[in-house]
């Protein structure tokens, strides 16, 4: 019975040992792969999220800008046509 405790306490060790070394190799693996891939991604030459939000911001701004401006522009052009009606009328009666 004594050599089988011991056979027992043995395979136990070995066990832990190897589950010991199991999760090092996972968490080495996951290292290694995780450097890979932030390599990978670093060639790609990607934008950070920062740069995508700020260039989404300006051109947000940009958008607003531009949608005043056509405002701006359609009013200008109501009222030069309204002042070139007479101007038109005067014409053609006189």
């Amino acid at each position: 019975m004594q050599a089988n405790n011991k056979l027992i306490d043995d395979f136990a060790r070995v066990t832990t040992g190897m589950l010991g070394v199991a999760a090092g190799v996972r968490s080495e693996a996951e290292a290694m792969v995780k450097a890979r891939l932030q390599g990978l991604l670093a060639d790609m030459d990607l934008v950070t999220r920062e740069e995508f939000d700020v260039a989404r911001d300006m051109a947000a701004k940009a958008r607003d800008g531009q949608e005043a401006l056509e405002a701006r522009l359609t009013e200008l052009q109501q009222r030069l046509e309204k002042l070139e009606k007479p101007a038109r009328g005067r014409r053609k009666g006189a």
